[in-house]
């Protein structure tokens, strides 16, 4: 099983803007007074890990043209494509053919931020783009992109390069430590030690970096890592400028705001909301970062099951007359991709090739039958494997009162899918776009975790989204005899 971790609940310190008071649970107002009422001087010291790396040249945004070329030792052919970053999305920029190992998309215009440089969904590495840097010439080592690389004339990447294999390194070892956590009875004292020593040589590490890249993207997203004032509800995004849009082409500000969930827990509903008011008013000034803070919160807030605090961001500040008469019908249509996934609303069609021949029609398959169940699952999947002996019998038990089952596989792999598939006679649809987590329909149906069930009716609506196939069962039992 994948899940994607996100915030836990909060208090807020202030209650702004555009009706965010008018919170249905309404403890909001006066969890935001006590939450400022205690709010004290010693919240305002500056923390230890924070260390300033934004000056005249870094501050803002800046856009211009920058030459990308360079060389993937071993590669003959393919296309390279160039996707520019917003948060956890991208889109694209460019495509260019690689000749004889080298590519070049030559002068393009881009502004400051992260982009993403792949050859196929798998394999794919993140860069910094800056027209403070006009040229940037890229070595890959490997036709893996991930893999070993330099950036002889870019100390955006050189830097950038250097702290990804310095983070990866260390999150390995904080990895290896829990785990050491779990298996030794009485040494957890001295391994949480270990874990905070590990930190402590992350944060230097960042520091070393601002310090040996001065006036750099990397140095001003290094510096926004770490809040300024961590212990300050009030004061948490005072650092990020709201008008800076080179912060949405990185994971900035949905780090931060998942650092205030959980940071300033309250673990009820108008602790979200509070909280949701406070980050709407700091980007409010810029509808470009507003949007992306509003789009991250729906994201986050859908991926852990509470629907209903989305539906909190999406009446009071996306399709509200007032505060969302600023914003791009971009967001709105992002907005309503999360709105078709609740029950009682209708999912996106696909049309996905089956193991065995042919392909598979959402929309026809539920027009055929009275429910049909849209299981995502993979091979390598644990708790699949124990849902599967759930599934097979409630197939065989309704199968002929109008039940149909489509299994989606998050597989890359199609021989390790087809052996599950035989191995757990599965003998329903089953489909794969095998791109693993990178599959088009995984971001349709924004998947984090698996198995992950919707059940449709004949006119391809949500009826149920459980979390257990014996759900299924029980609602079934009631609707087919």
């Amino acid at each position: 099983m994948k899940m994607m971790t996100f915030w836990t609940l909060s208090l807020s310190a202030v209650l702004l803007a555009c009706g965010g008071g008018n919170a249905e649970n309404g403890d909001a107002t006066s969890a935001q007074t006590e939450a400022a009422a205690t709010e004290t001087a010693g919240n305002d010291v500056v923390s230890p890990k924070y260390k300033n790396g934004i000056n005249e040249q870094n501050a803002g945004d800046k856009k211009g043209k920058v030459k990308l070329s360079g060389t993937i030792t071993g590669l003959n052919g393919g296309t390279l494509t160039l996707y520019e970053t917003e948060g956890r999305n991208k889109s694209e920029v460019a495509k260019v053919p690689v000749r004889g190992g080298a590519f070049d998309f030559g002068s393009i215009e881009i502004s400051r931020g992260f982009y993403i440089l792949g050859l196929d969904e798998q394999n794919t590495t993140e860069i910094i783009l800056n027209p403070d840097e006009p040229a940037v010439t890229l070595e890959f080592k490997t036709g893996r992109l991930s893999g070993a690389k330099t950036a002889a004339n870019s100390p955006e990447n050189a830097g950038w390069f250097a702290y990804q294999s310095l983070d990866t390194r260390n999150k390995n070892e904080v990895r290896a430590l829990r785990q050491n956590a779990q298996e030794a009875s009485g040494m957890k004292a001295q391994i949480d030690q270990q874990i905070a020593a590990k930190d402590q040589e992350l944060i230097a590490a960042q520091h070393a970096m601002i310090d040996q890249y001065p006036g750099t993207y990397l140095a001003k997203i290094l510096s926004l890592k770490n809040p300024k004032y961590p212990q300050s509800q009030a004061r948490f995004f005072e650092e990020l400028d709201p008008m800076d849009e080179s912060l949405v082409r990185s994971m900035t500000i949905s780090d931060r705001i998942q650092g205030m969930m959980v940071g300033f827990s309250g673990g009820k509903d108008p602790g979200f909301m509070a909280c949701i008011d406070q980050v709407k008013a700091h980007f409010e000034p810029n509808p470009v970062t507003l949007e992306s803070a509003l789009y991250s919160m729906l994201d986050g807030f859908y991926n852990t099951g509470k629907e209903h605090i989305c539906q909190y961001i999406l009446d009071n500040y996306i399709f509200d007359d007032d505060c969302g008469a600023d914003l791009s019908d971009a967001i709105r249509i992002r907005a309503q991709g999360i709105i078709n996934l609740q029950v009682g609303k209708t999912p996106p069609n696909f049309r996905i090739p089956k193991w065995n021949g042919g392909e598979v029609d959402l929309r026809e398959t539920c027009a055929k039958n009275q429910y049909t169940l849209v299981m995502f699952w993979a091979s390598w999947c644990h708790k699949c494997e124990q849902e599967m002996p759930y599934v097979g019998p409630l197939y065989q038990k309704y199968k002929a009162k109008g039940f149909e089952v489509i299994g989606v596989s998050l597989d890359n792999s199609r021989q390790t899918w087809e052996k599950a598939i035989a191995d757990n006679g599965a003998t329903w649809p089953n489909v794969s776009q095998l791109l693993a987590w990178s599959s088009p329909v995984v971001a349709d149906y924004k998947i984090t975790a698996t198995p992950t069930y919707f059940l449709l009716d004949k006119q391809g609506n949500i009826v149920l989204k459980p979390q257990r196939a014996f759900e299924v069962d029980n609602f079934l039992a009631g609707k087919l005899k």
